[in-house]
This record gives C-alpha cells, structure tokens and sequence, in this order.
C-alpha cells in the first residue's frame, strides 16, 4: 500500500460526492504504516487505514463511506501525488508511486493477513509486527552514516548495494565536510531515512498509554499487593516519599569476586595516570 500520509481525506469526499466540509464532518482518516525494505533495497509500505465516525469511539462511519471507496481513494491518492526534486547541476525529477498498489480489505474474524478474507485482532497485529521487526539482513552494508565517499569504496557489500549508496550520496551532493545533506546522512540505509513506523495518533493507543501500562504491569509483579514504604504504608504517584535519617551499613562489597574486581580495575587505573613531573 501507499504511504498513508499521502492520501487525502477530500479523495474519499469526491468518491462520495461529498464537499471536504461534509466529510470532516461524517468520517475520520486513521491509519499505521510500517516501512519494510525489500531484498532489492527497495521500501515497500505496508499500511492499514481506516474511516471512522467523527469522535473516539471508534466506529465505522455513517453512509456510503465503506471499505469499497476507500480502496478506490487509496488508489486514486497513489497514482497522483507527486514530489519534483531539484537536483544541483541536473533537470528537475518528478518522483511518483509505483505501479504496485494493492489496497485489500480487512473484515473481523479468523484468516490469514493479506488475504482479504476476515481477520483477528491479534493477526493484524502480528501482520504489522512482523514488518516493524524486519530489517535488510545483506552482508556488508554499513550499520552507521558514512563519513566521506572514501568510506563508499571500502564498503564489502554487494554491487548492487554499493550502487545505491553511490547514488544517494551523489544526489546529496556529498562532501568530505560535516554539513552534509539529508542524503548523504542516510546514504548507509540506502537514502531512506524516514521512520520505520507512522500511525495517526487516534488509530489506537499512544505508545506512552503502553508505557504506562508495562510500568503498571511490572509493578503488580513485584507487589502483587501494592507497593508499601519500609514502614507498611501504602505508596502512589501522590506520595512523596522522604527520607531524613541515614544509616551506615558497611564498607566494600559484600563477596569476594566483587572486591578483587574492583581492586583490579583500580590497579589498571592507577597504571594508565600520567607520572607527575
């Protein structure tokens, strides 16, 4: 599929016959993309989006705003946006999609992602979790941004690789100086450097509702009761807990590895100081 953010709510509207007034009005665009990058080095975007009533309930809208024409919108939306780059010393490029767009429906129930047919909760999860955690596993392309085109020739990796990080760092215009272009930064990834993930923020939870709930989740783990200060009393995220009264509880450390760890990082420390003058 088409990366989401290019594709317009006023699509569906016009598919509808609806002004873009009536259809902020009766529906809202939600979607997540993850970017997989293919064998060839190619991004392909693997997208679920989707029209819902306005409001958090999450509801299918109102009308004749179904599946059907949103399919119809990402395809339209797909073959029409367009970016034109200016590159130094060469004519103006215009960018598009490929020809490879292939919005499918997603009903509830059992089946397999990618087919059409109905689907589970947990396999549109396990669909876009499978391409959020896939990486270009090719031997010799670099993990961290090249430093200068010399680091271009020294690369071990496959023609073909070596070929497009060429590219994305002459279309950056590269340079041995530190105020390189966009490009250049992410030649290594094969000129891509957007995020591997984009959703919109009402698709479903926010990863900070997420982080909320596995720091809950780990704390009914290690007290399964509520968690208590050392005097019984029950602890919150109102509480402030302060302490006025320390207590001395031993020098060293408590085994015997540890302190001739530590007496052995302490000797090689004192090797390594300069010799006063």
């Amino acid at each position: 599929m088409a990366p989401v953010h290019h594709i317009p709510p006023p699509r569906a509207g016009r598919l509808a016959g609806l002004t873009h007034k009536q259809l902020a009005q009766a529906a809202r665009v939600r979607y997540v993309k993850v970017a997989e990058y293919q064998a060839r080095g190619v991004i392909h975007y693997h997208a679920i989006i989707r029209l819902d009533a306005p409001g958090d309930t999450y509801q299918p809208p109102q009308g004749q705003l179904d599946t059907g024409l949103l399919g119809d919108a990402i395809t339209m939306a797909a073959a029409t946006v367009r970016a034109d780059a200016a590159l130094s010393g060469q004519p103006q490029v215009t960018m598009r999609f490929g020809d490879q767009v292939d919005p499918r429906p997603i009903s509830h129930g059992d089946g397999l992602p990618g087919t059409g047919r109905r689907l589970s909760v947990a396999a549109v999860g396990n669909y876009l979790a499978k391409y959020a955690t896939k990486a270009l596993d090719a031997p010799g392309v670099p993990d961290r941004p090249l430093r200068s085109a010399s680091d271009i020739e020294a690369l071990s990796c496959s023609r073909h690789y070596r070929q497009m990080i060429t590219t994305a760092w002459q279309l950056g215009s590269g340079t041995d100086h530190a105020a390189r272009s966009r490009l250049c930064r992410w030649a290594h990834m094969l000129g891509y450097g957007g995020h591997f993930l984009t959703k919109s923020r009402r698709y479903s939870v926010t990863f900070g509702q997420l982080r909320r709930a596995r720091v809950e989740h780990r704390k009914r783990q290690h007290h399964p009761t509520g968690e208590h200060d050392p005097w019984g009393r029950p602890l919150d995220d109102t509480v402030v807990l302060v302490l006025e009264t320390w207590t001395y509880d031993g020098p060293g450390h408590a085994f015997a590895p540890g302190a001739e760890l530590a007496l052995a990082a302490a000797d090689r420390a004192r090797a390594h100081e300069p010799v006063p003058d």
